[in-house]
């Protein structure tokens, strides 16, 4: 049984009051926008693209941030990269938190404003900063991003979704300024495969899941891309880990193992601790999603 299938019967949902207000709001400041900074997690650049992204880009110009470029190998980030070109998309890989590849998103959404103030000009209009917005899941590194950008902590950024609750302009140059806003997500949660990434990767809050249906779900996934990807990824990150015996057939079956030799039994804390483990990056550099070749 696929995960999609597995999961079908357990939905995922999480849409808090402030999330659905703060998304109308930034409708509203589209209007006002030049570009858009669209914020991705390099462990699942699929599941956290909004389905709605497109229509909120339009005409916009669109730089592709693919956040926690440190929690995935190289080789990965390559696939990605040419997978992305074969979209016809430029994706700028980033680590927020220590700043790699920060000056080049600057760059990139400064250069969308020359064309805009050539524009002015020939209106007989004066130049003004190029007005960029950030946007993402809960919890990508849009804050993180803006920090950096700005190279002093004006917006506050926690490993968590949920910290930013409203929408605020920052100015970060005389030639741009951003918008930050909360993390988006969609009304419905129709793609529950997605859903139990986000889940996995602490993109979206902790009250729309069960932790062992997660937990399970991350080593189904696992297994899944250790049996169709084992050039790419290192020897199964759980069994040196968790010193367990052998990786179980199922996640469900792995949960009860590991809860039994390390935990007392304990489901729950063996499926907190599994969860906490990989979003630390103590199992490795382990991506979710992988492109097809």
């Amino acid at each position: 049984m696929s995960i999609t299938q597995n999961y079908k019967l357990n939905l995922i949902q999480w849409y808090p009051g402030h999330i659905a207000k703060a998304e109308k709001n930034l409708k509203e400041q589209l209007k006002r926008v030049d570009v858009i900074l669209e914020v991705r997690d390099a462990r699942i650049p699929l599941a956290t693209n909004h389905p709605q992204m497109n229509e909120w880009v339009g005409s916009k110009s669109r730089v592709l941030v693919i956040n926690r470029l440190d929690m995935i190998y190289p080789q990965v980030r390559s696939l990605w990269v040419d997978w992305f070109k074969s979209q016809e998309q430029t994706p700028y890989f980033t680590n927020a938190q220590h700043g790699q590849g920060i000056t080049a998103i600057a760059k990139a959404a400064q250069a969308a404003g020359v064309e805009l103030n050539e524009r002015r000009k020939q209106r007989g209009m004066l130049p003004r900063p190029v007005r960029a917005v950030v946007i993402g899941f809960p919890n990508v590194g849009k804050s993180a991003l803006i920090n950096r950008l700005l190279g002093k902590r004006v917006v506050e950024s926690a490993a968590r979704p949920g910290v930013t609750r409203q929408l605020r302009w920052v100015r970060i140059s005389e030639q741009l300024e951003l918008l930050d806003a909360p993390g988006v997500i969609p009304a419905r949660l129709d793609d529950q495969a997605a859903a139990v990434k986000l889940a996995i990767c602490d993109d979206i809050g902790e009250a729309s899941y069960d932790n062992q249906l997660v937990a399970a779900a991350f080593v189904d996934i696992l297994n899944e891309l250790q049996e169709s990807h084992p050039h790419l990824l290192p020897p199964h990150p759980l069994l040196s880990r968790y010193e367990v015996d052998s990786i179980i057939h199922t996640g469900e079956e792995y949960l009860h193992v590991l809860a039994e030799h390390r935990y007392k039994g304990d489901i729950e804390r063996a499926a907190r601790t599994l969860v906490s483990d990989f979003r630390k990056g103590l199992l490795g550099n382990i991506p979710l999603e992988i492109p097809l070749q």
